[in-house]
Parts: C-alpha cells; sequence; structure tokens
C-alpha cells in the first residue's frame, strides 16, 4: 500500500452565489484573479510549496472550466505518478447516486481515494480564500500538541465575528468552544475553514454522521469532535487571508494587489503562486495610451488610459477609453471612448463604443440587494453591451445586451439585465 503522511482534500465544488452574474456559467474556485491567476491556484500553490503532493480536489458545480484548468496539474508540479492531483467530482455508487450535499458529505464520499494513501494526516482545504500559508508549520504545531484536529484560525473584528466559525480556546490553544456562526461570539478567533485531521480521527467522524442531511464541518462534525472529548487545537493564523465570497471583498482583494507597497504580495520568489499559463504575445501599449498603478496582463492592447485596475490577458481597450478602479477578466474588449469605473468584468465580454460604465449615484439593488450593494457593476462572461448606452453604479447585467434592452440608453443605478438561460 502507497503510504504519505498527509494528503489535502481541496473543496472545490461551490457555486458561489454572492459573486451573481461573475458566478453563472463557472464555479468560484475558477474565477479569475489577479489578472493572470484563478483562485484555486492560491491553496494549489500552497500545497506544494508546503511539501504536500497529493491533493483531491472535489468538484461539483459548473466544474468544465475547473477541470481544464487543473488538467494533470503540471503548473503546480501535482503531476507525480504516485499522488499528485486527483479531480473528484460526484460518482454514481452501486447503491445511489447523489451530489455532494455538504461540505463533510464530499470528503465522506470520497474514503476510498483517501484510503488509497493510508495517511497519517488529512488536510481539508477551501478552493476560494486568497492567502499563503506553511501548512508543514500547521502539521508541526498539531503534531507538537498531539491533537486529533487542529483547526486554522484569525482574530477578526469582532463585528464581523458572526459570520464565521468561532472558537475559544485556552492559552495553549486548546479549544474549550466552538460556535458556528453565533448571533453574539463570545471570541473574535475565527476559523478559516482549514482543518487537519488524524486520519482515524476524521474517519470514525465522518462514517457516524454519514446519515446527517447536508453534512457539513462546521455544523456537525467539529462539534461532534468536540462533544466527544477530542483534542482540538486552534493554529492562530496572522498572515494576509482574503474570503473572496462577495463582490466586495473581490473587488478589494484585487485593488490591494495594485498598492504601493502590497498587502498580498505575488512576486515573492520563495513562495511562488502557481498557474495554468497558456502561451501568449507580450501586451502592447500605443502612443495613446497611459497606465498608472495597474496590473497589465499579457497580449493586452491598451490605446486608451488605465488607472488603479487589474487587467487580465488578451484584454483590447480603444482609444479614447478610460478605466478606472476596476478589474477586466480576459478577452475583454472595451470599445473606443468609454468610461469604465469601478467596475467587474467577466471573461469575453463585448462592449462597444461609447458606452459609460458606473456612472450616476448609488441606488439599492432591485435584483439581489445581498450581492449588489457594493457600488460596483457587475458584467456576466461572454455579455455584449451595444454602443452609446450609459450603465449606473450597483448594477448587473449578464447575456447579449441590445440597445431595446436600455430605455432611453440607460440602465439606472440598482438595475439589472439577465437575460433568459443566465443566472443571477
Amino acid at each position: 500500500m502507497i503510504k504519505k503522511e498527509m494528503i489535502a482534500m481541496l473543496l472545490a465544488g461551490g457555486q458561489g452565489s454572492r459573486l451573481g452574474v461573475l458566478t453563472s456559467r463557472v464555479a468560484k474556485p475558477a474565477v479569475a484573479f489577479g489578472g493572470k491567476y484563478r483562485i484555486i491556484d492560491f491553496p494549489l500553490s500552497n500545497c506544494i510549496n508546503s511539501g504536500v503532493d497529493t491533493v483531491g480536489v472535489l468538484t461539483q458545480y459548473q466544474p468544465l472550466r475547473l477541470n481544464t484548468h487543473i488538467g494533470i496539474g503540471i503548473p503546480w508540479d501535482l503531476d507525480r505518478n504516485i499522488g499528485g492531483v486527483t479531480v473528484l467530482p460526484p460518482y454514481e455508487q452501486s447503491t445511489s447516486s447523489e451530489w455532494y450535499t455538504g461540505t463533510a458529505n464530499a470528503i465522506y464520499q470520497n474514503l476510498n481515494y483517501m484510503e488509497m494513501y493510508n495517511p497519517d494526516y488529512v488536510l481539508i482545504l477551501s478552493g476560494d480564500h486568497i492567502y499563503k500559508m506553511d501548512y508543514e508549520v500547521m502539521l508541526n504545531f498539531h503534531k507538537a500538541n498531539n491533537a486529533d484536529i487542529t483547526i486554522a484560525a484569525m482574530p477578526v473584528p469582532i463585528e464581523e465575528a458572526s459570520r464565521f466559525g468561532i472558537v475559544v480556546t485556552d492559552e495553549d490553544g486548546a479549544i474549550r468552544e466552538f460556535e458556528e456562526k453565533p448571533e453574539k461570539p463570545s471570541s473574535n478567533l475565527a476559523s478559516m475553514g482549514i482543518y487537519i485531521f488524524s486520519w482515524k480521527v476524521l474517519k470514525e467522524a465522518l462514517v457516524t454522521m454519514s446519515d446527517q442531511s447536508n453534512c457539513d464541518f462546521g455544523k456537525h462534525i467539529i462539534p461532534y469532535c468536540h462533544e466527544n472529548g477530542k483534542r482540538m487545537f486552534a493554529y492562530e493564523y496572522n498572515g494576509y487571508w482574503k474570503d473572496v465570497g462577495t463582490l466586495g471583498s473581490y473587488w478589494e482583494a484585487n485593488m490591494e494587489l495594485i498598492d504601493i507597497i502590497p498587502e498580498f504580495n505575488l512576486y515573492e520568489e520563495y513562495w511562488k503562486i502557481y498557474t495554468k499559463s497558456d502561451t501568449i504575445i507580450p501586451q502592447y501599449l500605443a502612443d495613446s495610451s497611459f497606465v498608472e498603478k495597474s496590473i497589465i496582463g499579457e497580449g493586452t492592447v491598451v490605446e486608451g488610459e488605465v488607472r488603479n485596475s487589474v487587467i487580465g490577458s488578451n484584454v483590447k481597450i480603444g482609444k479614447g477609453a478610460v478605466v478606472k478602479e476596476s478589474i477586466l477578466m480576459d478577452g475583454v474588449t472595451i470599445g473606443e471612448d468609454c468610461v469604465v469605473e469601478k467596475a467587474i468584468i467577466a471573461e469575453e465580454v463585448k462592449i462597444g463604443k461609447r458606452v459609460k460604465i458606473g456612472t450616476g449615484s448609488f441606488a439599492p439593488s432591485k435584483l439581489d440587494p445581498r450581492v449588489y450593494a457594493f457600488d460596483l457593476v457587475t458584467i456576466g462572461e461572454n455579455s455584449v453591451i451595444p454602443d452609446g448606452v450609459q450603465i449606473g453604479k450597483n448594477t448587473a447585467i449578464s447575456g447579449e445586451t441590445t440597445l431595446e434592452d436600455y430605455p432611453d440608453r440607460q440602465l439606472e443605478s440598482g438595475g439589472a439585465i439577465v437575460k433568459d438561460g443566465d443566472k443571477a
């Protein structure tokens, strides 16, 4: 039997509904980030940089782009004869066929995969966080405390603590209480959704709790282990970590990359972030262009003005166009004389000439105020915007739109155009 000290299970099946039209056709971990990467590149790079060379990636919602991106794991040096990266979609079993219904249910359905490697420890990760962490240091902490479970945790502002699983520890880091999204949190130490389990403890808990509907680590497995006296410790992490689960946090995390001294540095030699890179021609800045404090991807042609923005690869920004404080993903075309302010524009969007995006004043979203609440214009992939229209703040567009969709050539602030077949 193959023996691995620690394997990683990376949960990447999430729909990411709070990213609105950005995830109508793609899983959240496959959403572009930082002009070059996809969100899943960060935990995958952390694995190989930490010496974890066996990773199961659990996919479910819209998996095609994720599967294509991961391939056989070459960019992360995870194309191994033994171990490496394996994509694990739900599959039909002899007794039943079911989707993954919760984070722990997804891991439970892949017990056979884990048993192949007979690990001492299993590292559970989420595929939708931006951070750098050495999991080997966390494993050493786990071993030093003779722990059954170690939960990575970080301090958060107390007013935000109710959004997280909260741990209460003693002076040695042992967990005394665990509260899942409490209304009145008794601590500000938040679980990051990163766990190391001793294999036998994980297996026993998964098998025992497998009949729970929507079986989840925060709601079921961690409380079960706590009630049954398992040795649980919090590994406190104080580096950069961002859950990019909302449009606001996704936009902020991208904008932080272009600070003079970025809080999150993509350029460190000793901890590289790896990604699948296509062979693309260099970027081109025309005589008429002006670029300030921005990331510009390969193959991008800039003839207009770009300020404080993150621009992906193969983007075209026409003459006289101005792009400010925006994220443009791969393959976007911005027509001549456009103005784009505070927008997130997904892949392969085509914007006509003389379009103004992000105009007027804020208005609450008529589509979904919980999702669209950050003063941003969000445009889903493959959308088309006709010439000469004005699009207000806090708006959402998905699909091939025409002039008929814009009364008086306008989409007012808070409005949305979502074509049939597209989800908001």
